[in-house]
């Protein structure tokens, strides 16, 4: 089983992008692409509830654009973001932008509506854990920690995006606090923290979803 510490995947994103030529926009189109997939896989109700938890980060994006991708499928996603909308940046900041171009709200947490938020979170079907990626560096803390403890109160399915916001991709270690997702939809292969330590704890099933770019 091939197996990407944290480094090296961020390596084959540059690779993609220097060598290749694949813009890291078009590897969040693709990621974003599968994680909507996944989704609606594993929607079984009708009127579904989904709600998007993204970060600021390229995790956040795949988040954004998911939700774009679930929009066309006929699903409309409650979007949350852990941060003000103009701290986003980059391939990120693109997808933001065109969901408030679509006209779809984006609801800023902060801990103020937290409790309007858990109220939210009880009512869905499915939550897409977007928050945090493979790039963690760090413990968990404030906004971030405080979200992820009340997703994996709530009892309710979570998604989470590469890998559970608050694992170490690399070491399997928890970093203070992590979702506990019932699914993760990784890219290109698992993440060495996916089967080490606490990572199989955290991680549920694991399915790896490509992106256009050889590994090897």
């Amino acid at each position: 089983m091939y197996l990407l510490t944290a480094r090296q995947a961020k390596a084959i994103d540059k690779k993609a992008n220097d060598v290749l030529g694949i813009p890291a926009l078009l590897l969040m189109e693709n990621a974003a692409r599968a994680v909507a997939e996944e989704v609606l896989n594993c929607i079984k109700s009708k009127n579904p509830r989904v709600a998007i938890f993204c970060g600021k980060g390229n995790n956040g994006g795949d988040g954004f654009c998911a939700a774009r991708h679930l929009l066309v499928a006929g699903v409309k996603p409650e979007i949350f973001l852990a941060g003000r909308a103009f701290e986003v940046k980059n391939e990120a900041k693109v997808n933001l932008e065109i969901i408030l171009k679509l006209k779809q709200k984006i609801t800023e947490v902060t801990q103020e509506n937290l409790d309007l938020v858990r109220k939210k979170i009880a009512k869905c079907t499915l939550t897409i854990d977007a928050i945090l990626g493979v790039g963690l560096k760090g413990e968990v803390k404030g906004i971030y920690r405080d979200l992820i403890s009340m997703l994996n109160d709530s009892g309710v399915y979570i998604l989470s995006v590469d890998i559970p916001s608050g694992l170490d991709a690399t070491s399997g270690k928890v970093l203070g606090v992590c979702i506990k997702a019932d699914k993760t939809v990784t890219f290109l292969a698992k993440k060495r923290g996916m089967v080490i330590a606490s990572g199989p704890k955290f991680c549920g099933q694991v399915v790896v979803r490509g992106l256009g770019v050889d590994i090897r």
